[in-house]
C-alpha cells in the first residue's frame, strides 16, 4: 500500500518557516507565519496565562477524561466571551463544547454539517484562509466561492460579494470571517453585516463564522458584532472559535464549536448530534487549554490583566500597520500602500507579484507566500527599515 504513494508537496507556511529556520542571513524577516510577535521577534507567555498554569498545577487532582463536550465551565465562558448578555443565552438557543484548538472546530464543524444535511454546499470568501477549502472537502462537503477581495482596488469586493451571496440557497452553508480577516485583513463593517445578515436572512442559509481573532481587530465586543448580530436575526447559526491567537494558547489547541438553534429543544437535538460527530473523530478534548481560560475568565484579575495584556498585542498590530506604510514612504516609494493602515488584524496582501516575492526570499531573505501575504506580527522597529528598502529594491 504505501510503496505506491507518491511525495505532496508540502504546506506553504510550513515549508517557509523550514526555510526560515535554515536562513543564516542576519537580516532575515519571517512575515510568513501568522502568530503573534513582540517586538523582540518572540511569542510569549501571557502573565495572565502563568498565573493561571500554577493555580491549574496546583489544583488539579486526576487526568481523567473530562468527556465529549469538554469543560462545562470553559463552554459557557466562551459563550458569554462571544455573545456578551445576548437573549439567546437566557432562550437557552446555544449550545458550545470544546475542541482541539480552531482548526479542530472548523473539522467537527464540517463534520456536524455533512451529518445534518450530506449533500450542503459551502461557501467561502475569495481569498480565504487556505486550509478552509481542505477542510471542508476532507468532511466531504461541496466547496464554492464568493467574490470578498479586490486585488486591485485593495479593499473590499461588496457588490460582488451581495451579489453572489443574494443567490446561496436555503440549505447552503456561507462561512464568514467575524473579525481580522485572513488573509485580506478587510472587515465588514457594521452596515455591511447588517446587509448580509438580512440576505442571510431572506434566503434561509446558515452561516458558519470562524471567530479565530476576537480582541485583536477593534476590541472584544466589537469584534463580536457580526455574530450577535445574527443571533437576533436568525433561527440558526454556527461559529467556530479559537484561543490560540487572543489567549496566546498555540500549541495546548483550545477551541470551541457553537452552534444556534431557533429553540431550546432544537438545540438539544442537534446537540446530540454534534456529540456523535466528536465521538467519531477524536472523542474527548483535551483540558489543559480549557482549564486555563476558564481560570482567567472566572476571576475578575485575571481578566482584567488578559484584557491588557490583549489591548498591548492588538496595538502593537495596529501599530505596525503605519510603521511600515511609514517606512515605505521614507524610501520614496509612489505606490499607494495606505490600504494597509485601512486593514484591521494579522493580515495583509502587499499586492506585488510572485516573482517579486521569490526575489524578495531569494536576495534579501524576506520570507511571505506567492500570494503577498504577510503576518504584521512579524513587522519590528529593528527590521522595518530593512523590509521596506528590500522592498523598494523590488518594487522600483
Amino acid at each position: 500500500m504505501l510503496e505506491q504513494l507518491s511525495p505532496l508537496p508540502a504546506d506553504p507556511i510550513l515549508g517557509l518557516l523550514k526555510a526560515y529556520g535554515a536562513d543564516t542571513n542576519p537580516n532575515k524577516v519571517d512575515l510568513g507565519v501568522g502568530v503573534f510577535k513582540d517586538d523582540n521577534g518572540h511569542t510569549p507567555i501571557l502573565d495572565c496565562v502563568k498565573v493561571a498554569e500554577q493555580q491549574r498545577t496546583d489544583t488539579e487532582t486526576s487526568k481523567i477524561y473530562i468527556g465529549p463536550t469538554g469543560e462545562p465551565a470553559f463552554n459557557d465562558m466562551m459563550t458569554k466571551l462571544i455573545f456578551g448578555d445576548h437573549a439567546a443565552i437566557s432562550q437557552n438557543r446555544t449550545r458550545t463544547i470544546s475542541t482541539p484548538g480552531g482548526t479542530g472546530s472548523l473539522r467537527v464543524a464540517g463534520e456536524f454539517i455533512k451529518a445534518c444535511k450530506p449533500n450542503a454546499k459551502i461557501w467561502l470568501s475569495n481569498p480565504t484562509w487556505a486550509n478552509h477549502n481542505g477542510l471542508f472537502s476532507a468532511a466531504g462537503l461541496t466547496v464554492a466561492s464568493y467574490p470578498y477581495y479586490n486585488y486591485e482596488t485593495k479593499s473590499l469586493d461588496f457588490d460582488a460579494m451581495l451579489e453572489t451571496l443574494s443567490s446561496v440557497p436555503a440549505g447552503d452553508i456561507v462561512l464568514l470571517h467575524a473579525c481580522c480577516h485572513n488573509p485580506s485583513g478587510m472587515d465588514l463593517s457594521k452596515e455591511q453585516w447588517n446587509q448580509v445578515t438580512a440576505i442571510a436572512k431572506k434566503n434561509g442559509f446558515t452561516p458558519l463564522i470562524d471567530m479565530a481573532y476576537q480582541g485583536f481587530g477593534l476590541g472584544l465586543d466589537e469584534d463580536a458584532y457580526g455574530p450577535r448580530l445574527m443571533a437576533s436575526e436568525l433561527d440558526e447559526l454556527l461559529l467556530c472559535s479559537s484561543c490560540s491567537k487572543n489567549f496566546g494558547l498555540y500549541r495546548e489547541r483550545i477551541g470551541g464549536f457553537t452552534l444556534l438553534a431557533k429553540d431550546s429543544a432544537t438545540a438539544d437535538t442537534a446537540h446530540s448530534v454534534l456529540l456523535s460527530v466528536v465521538r467519531s473523530i477524536y472523542s474527548m478534548p483535551p483540558a489543559h487549554g480549557a482549564a486555563i481560560v476558564s481560570t482567567i475568565l472566572g476571576s475578575e484579575d485575571l481578566t482584567s490583566q488578559w484584557h491588557g495584556e490583549l489591548a498591548i498585542m492588538r496595538e502593537r498590530i495596529s501599530n505596525n500597520r503605519q510603521l511600515l506604510v511609514d517606512a515605505l514612504k521614507a524610501q520614496g516609494i509612489t505606490r499607494d500602500f495606505s490600504f494597509i493602515t485601512k486593514q484591521s488584524g494579522m493580515f495583509s496582501f502587499l499586492g506585488i507579484t510572485p516573482e517579486q516575492v521569490t526575489t524578495l526570499i531569494k536576495d534579501y531573505s524576506i520570507y511571505m507566500v506567492d500570494s503577498s501575504r504577510i503576518s504584521i506580527a512579524g513587522i519590528s522597529k529593528t527590521n522595518v527599515e530593512y523590509l521596506a528598502k528590500s522592498i523598494a529594491q523590488v518594487i522600483k
